[in-house]
């Protein structure tokens, strides 16, 4: 049986409450709505206001991670001044879920490049997840969509480097002189992106927003401008499915700026990651298409 993908071109946010409803899954207890704060300087992430009715219905706590490389993100004294600047904390309550060690290590059985992940301890602190991506560019994935969020998104600086390295090394201070094979790369994502749903249980969903498609992701302090117009609000219970239908709407697209965001994407081998995660299991490339 193909997943479901529900699609609307109307991006309001609205219209992402009603995408969500669209799922007919409840997610039950204590909720975490996964975000992706926005770099200091980049102009292309979704603001709190944008989420904030969804955020608000289900009563959840907005959730995210160090990152592993300089910026405005990658310890947590930094990266709580810039939710606050960012005007994250104005709205909600945030859990910086590895603001304090030890990690939560996940065994990976089987997996084609890690042997486990690590993620912020405070995931264990919720019995759901609600991930919210933007869907853009990525300079080093290709694109970034839900299963960048899952894997990339949820993982502490040390489980970053860890993905970024394929399991070559924890550490961030040297991650990146021991960068893994673009391949290896892609693979490690799509591993930590299964350990995540595994974690979860089949409690979690997945809106991605097609706007400000830009080349670059969020995490960029200086990205291009978006290089296509908007698209649309798509959901599903499946994040491989999810993330291949966004793809496909960017290649079936008659748009000018169709062409610079493939190169992006094919350069990246970024559909490596979503053949990886089918390979997994925890996800389908087939789809229906649902338009609402």
């Amino acid at each position: 049986m193909k997943s479901k993908v529900y699609f609307t071109k109307d991006i309001t946010p609205e219209k992402v409450i009603e995408m969500y409803r669209a799922l007919g899954r409840e997610l039950p207890g204590r909720i975490a709505a996964k975000v992706h704060s926005g770099e200091e300087g980049n102009q292309n992430y979704l603001h709190p206001e944008f989420w904030k009715p969804m955020i608000h219905e289900l009563k959840a706590t907005v959730v995210e991670c160090n990152t592993a490389y300089d910026g405005a993100r990658n310890t947590t004294v930094k990266h709580r001044k810039l939710m606050d600047a960012h005007g994250w904390t104005r709205y909600f309550d945030v859990d910086l879920m590895d603001a304090e060690g030890p990690d939560l290590r996940l065994e990976i059985p089987g997996g084609l490049a890690l042997k486990e992940n690590l993620l912020g301890k405070n995931i264990q602190n919720y019995d759901s997840m609600l991930v919210l991506s933007h869907f853009k560019g990525h300079p080093m994935g290709g694109y970034g969509g839900a299963l960048k969020q899952l894997s990339i998104g949820c993982a502490s600086s040390a489980g970053k480097s860890l993905i970024h390295s394929g399991g070559a090394t924890e550490d961030q201070n040297i991650v990146w002189s021991n960068t893994a094979p673009q391949e290896v790369f892609c693979d490690a994502m799509a591993d930590a992106a299964g350990s995540v749903v595994d974690y979860f249980k089949g409690n979690i969903a997945y809106i991605n927003i097609m706007c400000n498609l830009s080349v670059d992701c969020d995490c960029c302090a200086v990205a291009e401008d978006p290089c296509m117009k908007d698209i649309g609000i798509l959901s599903s219970l499946d994040p491989v499915a999810l993330d291949q239908a966004c793809l496909d709407l960017i290649y079936a697209s008659d748009d000018p700026g169709r062409d610079h965001f493939i190169q992006r994407v094919e350069s990246r081998n970024g559909i490596r990651t979503i053949e990886a995660a089918a390979k997994l299991g925890f996800g389908s490339r087939e789809y229906e298409l649902v338009r609402l």
